[in-house]
């Protein structure tokens, strides 16, 4: 096994040839960003168990694994192959990643309105626009994250959205992110930048699915800025491959009387770690997370999210539920803060899990910093098996066992799907998690 100070020397070697061959032509503000961020994970290396931000989930798989920057792979795809993969409406808003790099022969951008900037962060950066030097990686902090920090230092190209003011998109914005492990160990590291600016108002799906099962890695990491009166709401769906490692950071800043919503949906990849953090930095603000979990085998997923009030009269609405199966594991771990000074907060924060087997298993750590005397918080979680006694009811209403396990399961995860506003989405999504269930039912019948 590596020794971590070797670990982190054969990153930083990596990050040098980066900055002189894939990561070279960049503007000097953003290879500052990038040096920056190198150092930092110099100094920290890769988290363990004995961090308490980390201790219910071990990395060593990211570790012990030799990853070649994906920069350079491009699987061959047709327009119609990616077509499939796009949740909901949206097709001819449609921003297409490879491994990490936009794809102009594969995006459709005819549908986006005029005025609405959509398209490659790095391409807009080099473009000498002041709104990505204004915005990019002043949010997500690296010394929050070691994984921040690479995806800083790796960061290369994903997609920068920008809606003026006072625009109103009414179809979803899609951004699709597909990975493909090209037969050894890849990773990419994505990076997104979502402003909003004042009284306008979107919807963005973003989407991380992996075209094969091999062992891969993607390291995202998500800003978003909602200005004054703005409303923002963001879909993010993990699909990755059964062998795949997914670590993220999605961050979002608030102004005046604007309002954020997250909907994140985890079905797939081995290892998944998603840091949510929301900043409420204007008066009036609201924020509203929703998670949904699904997962089987021995798959792993952890969230976690921090929420923090930092004005008066803000509210935060927080609900994930997980739907556990075979040997999986969870780990939830919600942090709301309530800074001094802001007063009249409201916020909510609610986690439940479902076991479906005796292997499965989940952790749920709720958390409140309250900083100021007027104010309404709760938080609360729920962990257990399906209710006997309704699934007893169920059976003697002429509904076969299965099919009652899975009618209770389902109705457990459409709790969060129901408040995808989107109807397409929300059908698509609402058909993975019963084929997911139907997969399950197949596998205790086989006795697997």
């Amino acid at each position: 096994m590596t020794k971590e100070p070797e670990i982190r020397d054969e990153y930083v070697a990596d990050y040098e040839a980066f900055s002189r061959n894939g990561g070279s032509g960049v503007p000097q503000w953003f290879e500052d960003l990038r040096r920056a961020a190198i150092s930092q994970f110099s100094a920290t290396g890769f988290p363990t168990t004995r961090d308490e931000r980390w201790r219910f989930t071990n990395v060593a798989r990211l570790k012990d694994t030799k990853f070649a920057l994906a920069n350079g792979e491009r699987p061959t795809l047709s327009l119609g192959e990616v077509k499939q993969h796009v949740l909901g409406a949206g097709a001819d808003q449609c921003l297409v990643f490879l491994n990490g790099r936009y794809s102009k022969e594969l995006s459709s951008i005819g549908g986006i309105p005029q005025g609405v900037l959509a398209g490659s962060l790095r391409d807009v950066a080099n473009s000498g626009s002041k709104r990505v030097e204004r915005h990019l990686a002043k949010y997500a902090k690296t010394s929050d994250s070691p994984f921040t920090a690479l995806s800083t230092a790796f960061m290369s190209d994903g997609a920068f959205v920008y809606v003026p003011q006072n625009t109103i998109i009414g179809e979803p914005i899609q951004l699709l992110f597909l990975t493909a492990s090209a037969g050894r160990p890849v990773v990419a590291h994505p990076r997104n930048l979502i402003v909003v600016d004042r009284n306008a108002a979107a919807s963005v799906v973003e989407s991380h699915i992996g075209l094969v099962d091999g062992t891969y890695w993607t390291n995202a990491v998500t800003e978003a800025v909602v200005q004054e009166n703005a409303r923002l709401h963001l879909y993010r769906v993990q699909r990755e491959g059964g062998e795949a490692s997914h670590t993220a950071t999605t961050q979002s800043h608030q102004r005046r009387d604007s309002s954020f919503a997250l909907t994140t949906i985890e079905l797939g990849s081995a290892l998944s770690r998603h840091d949510i953090n929301a900043v409420l930095a204007g008066q009036g603000a609201e924020c509203s997370l929703y998670g949904l979990t699904q997962i089987q085998g021995r798959q792993h997923v952890d969230h976690h999210t921090t929420i923090e009030h930092a004005r008066p009269h803000c509210n935060s609405w927080e609900f994930f539920n997980g739907i556990y199966d075979d040997d999986s594991r969870g780990v939830f771990t919600g942090r709301i803060v309530v800074h001094p000074g802001a007063q009249q907060t409201d916020s909510k924060q609610t986690n439940n899990n479902l076991l479906l087997s005796k292997g499965a298993r989940a952790d749920s750590q709720p958390q409140l910093e309250i900083y100021a005397d007027d104010v309404k918080c709760t938080h609360g979680a729920t962990l257990g098996p399906i209710d006997e006694k309704a699934l007893f009811y169920l059976q003697t209403r002429g509904i076969e066992a299965e099919a009652a396990r899975n009618l209770l399961t389902y109705g457990f995860g459409v709790e969060i799907l129901n408040r995808i506003e989107i109807a397409e989405l929300r059908d698509q999504l609402d058909q993975l998690v019963h084929v997911r269930l139907d997969e399950g039912a197949e596998r205790r019948r086989a006795g697997k």
